[in-house]
């Protein structure tokens, strides 16, 4: 499986005011990697297209009313089929990541036609849930990684895996070998 890494980091601030900061100054320089590709990932009211911090008005819609984001890759190939996995790393806190690599949504046979509309239907075998990190654990980054399927292969998580939402490794947790993402997106603020 190729993984396609079109990458957005979502960071989600809980119990911290600030009124003025920019990605640079709360990411390290392995999260300003992260994002890669063209991935967009679309709420209501916000689209995400690079490393960005969710602004204050908008992260209390994404933890509380707003359902999964539109996910949208113009550059994907359309006889292929992805996989879309969506993960807090910092569970359940940035300082003690005891449960890293939440699995907050895993959707699989997204046909490449559909994912460069942005017009999504596929299997999904973690239903999604939203952005929820626990009060005064700072920063949360929510990262969307986009992954290439084999051709041919269908996807599914262990009876282990399956049972538990935390993923050790988020590019190995297939069956499947991945091979490289395609493409990635983080988001932090929530």
């Amino acid at each position: 499986m190729h993984l396609f890494y079109a990458s957005v980091v979502l960071c989600v601030l809980c119990a911290c005011h600030m009124t003025t900061s920019t990605c640079d100054e709360l990411l390290s320089s392995e999260d300003a990697e992260f994002c890669k590709g063209k991935l967009k990932v679309i709420y209501p009211d916000l689209v995400v297209d690079k490393c960005m911090i969710v602004p204050q008005r908008i992260r209390e819609k994404i933890s509380k009313e707003w359902g999964p984001p539109q996910i949208q890759l113009p550059s994907a190939d359309e006889k292929k089929k992805y996989t879309l996995l969506m993960v807090d790393p910092d569970a359940p806190s940035r300082q003690k990541p005891s449960r890293a690599y939440w699995r907050h949504w895993l959707l699989v046979d997204i046909k490449g036609e559909a994912l460069q509309r942005g017009d999504i239907s596929a299997v999904e075998l973690s239903a999604y849930t939203r952005p929820t990190p626990p009060q005064g654990t700072g920063f949360h980054r929510y990262q969307f990684l986009i992954f290439e399927q084999p051709e041919g292969q269908s996807l599914s998580l262990s009876p282990q895996e399956n049972s538990s939402r935390v993923l050790q490794d988020p590019c190995g947790f297939i069956k499947t070998p991945v091979q490289k993402c395609v493409s990635s997106a983080l988001v932090t603020g929530l």
